[in-house]
């Protein structure tokens, strides 16, 4: 077995290949990866043609149908322009021969110094983490007075702490104690979008379920809730360090 990656546009998508006894040659897109299946009597150049051929199906099918499963990576590229919010950023990244990788963010520009001894893998990892990072960090005093002032106006409970979360699970978080964590990739959402996950997480200070009284609570405070939830559904591929 052969562990790969395929991409399509801009992110990186587990690639799975097989050499086994059998007569055909398969593709298939499960939960977590794309798995390709070839004979092992093929000689080298043929099994490359088919794994190419089906690599190439499923780069459009994910293309097309985006939601079948969420990325692993995605790829940057220096000179890249991020947008987050209303604001917009440049990438600058440059690797060095160091243990480990850093990154600051200079009037617009997120500069990254990353470990040039790491595999493809590792650099895609910690490229993905710093700018979220750097992005959370920018944008956290945003975060804080939009939720105090949705709270606030809405309402009205106890909050102990809101912070960023590099969350790939859920798109925002609510303790019993008060805690509301929202994930750092609802940094690439409209503003709209993420209102409404604050004011998912703000009913859940009330209503620690997703009982009907919950989603009267939502409702209440954003009548076309659905709209971004369905957002949400539709370019959650868009959101993804």
């Amino acid at each position: 077995m052969k562990n790969t990656y395929i991409q399509v546009d801009n992110l990186k998508y587990p690639l799975k290949v097989y050499y086994e006894s059998r007569k055909n040659s398969t593709v298939s897109i499960g939960k977590k990866a794309v798995y390709i299946r070839i004979p092992s009597w093929l000689n080298r150049t043929k099994k490359s043609e088919i794994i190419e051929e089906l690599k190439g199906w499923a780069q459009k099918t994910l293309r097309s149908n985006p939601g079948y499963f969420l990325p692993h990576l995605r790829a940057y590229h220096s000179g890249e322009i991020l947008n987050s919010g209303s604001r917009r950023y440049i990438l600058q990244i440059d690797y060095k021969d160091k243990k480990s990788s850093s990154a600051k963010l200079v009037k617009g520009t997120i500069e990254l110094s990353i470990s040039a001894r790491l595999t493809e893998e590792g650099r895609a990892k910690h490229i993905s983490t710093l700018i979220s990072r750097c992005l959370a960090n920018e944008r956290l005093p945003e975060l804080k007075e939009r939720i105090l002032r949705l709270n606030k106006t809405l309402f009205r409970q106890r909050i102990s702490n809101i912070s960023f979360k590099y969350n790939k699970s859920n798109w925002g978080s609510c303790s019993a104690k008060g805690n509301i964590n929202i994930s750092t990739r609802l940094l690439f959402a409209p503003d709209k979008v993420l209102d409404y996950v604050c004011i998912h997480e703000l009913a859940h200070l009330i209503e620690h379920n997703h009982s009907p009284a919950f989603w009267s609570l939502v409702k209440k405070a954003m009548a076309n809730y659905k709209q971004q939830q369905q957002w949400l559904k539709e370019n959650q591929d868009k959101c993804w360090f």
